[in-house]
């Protein structure tokens, strides 16, 4: 996930980025941050490659953040575009180059931390991937890859499209994180994620995958695991 923060006071731009940094980490998400002084740095960049997220100063020096949106909106229509303020004077501006949200300094960390919640529901499926350390190497998985995943002796098995299996060292939890905050994801068990994507069918006790996969779901979790499927094939079928 690329994100730019546009603000011509370096303060405000490190403060914003040490939170941004901690929220999306806690959620086990990898991004690259990119600080921008003025707009007009900023839509270079822009123009060379897009970014997913752009949080813009409304009052700057040189051209301001609804001028600079206004420019970004003729050749970015996806990204997603939070304004950063002392005051919301320009929301219908805002409105108009479709602003997803206000954060009016100083920023309480819980409103940041319900933004990024709403930002990574609208991120499209492309834009989400999980980043992993295979033998060393960082390596980034898109979600739509993962079949399911299983957790035993302190490694994750990862199980993707293709055939292949990823392994890596790390905690169910912090590996499961971002995963859960995704509707295509459930756990089947203590240690056992699957991607609802890929299931063809639930027989009452475990999950059929599409590579012939046969994933047990906990006895408690049965009910549970029948349900969240039909709702899943319903809200898929929308």
């Amino acid at each position: 996930m690329r994100i730019a923060i546009v603000d011509d006071i370096k303060e405000e731009r490190d403060k914003l980025a040490d939170v941004l940094t901690k929220q999306l980490s806690r959620r086990g998400i990898h991004v690259n941050l990119f600080e921008f002084e003025n707009g007009e740095d900023f839509l270079i960049a822009a123009k060379e490659r897009p970014f997913t997220v752009v949080f813009l100063d409304i009052y700057m020096s040189g051209a301001n953040g609804i001028e600079t949106a206004r420019e970004l909106r003729t050749f970015d229509s996806d990204a997603l575009l939070i304004f950063t303020t002392t005051s919301t004077d320009h929301a219908l501006d805002g409105f108009k180059v479709r602003a997803m949200h206000y954060l009016v300094k100083p920023y309480p960390e819980n409103e940041i931390s319900d933004l990024i919640d709403e930002v990574l529901s609208r991120i499209p499926d492309s834009g989400k991937y999980i980043d992993i350390k295979v033998n060393g190497s960082n390596v980034q998985v898109p979600f739509r890859h993962i079949i399911y995943a299983e957790h035993f002796s302190h490694m994750i098995h990862i199980h993707t499209t293709g055939g292949k299996e990823l392994i890596t060292r790390q905690s169910f939890e912090a590996f499961t994180a971002s995963l859960k905050m995704d509707p295509r994801f459930y756990l089947c068990s203590r240690g056992v994620v699957i991607n609802l994507d890929h299931a063809v069918d639930f027989d009452g006790a475990l999950f059929i995958l599409d590579d012939e996969s046969r994933i047990s779901v906990s006895r408690k979790l049965v009910k549970n695991a029948r349900q969240t499927f039909m709702d899943f094939l319903f809200q898929r079928g929308h």
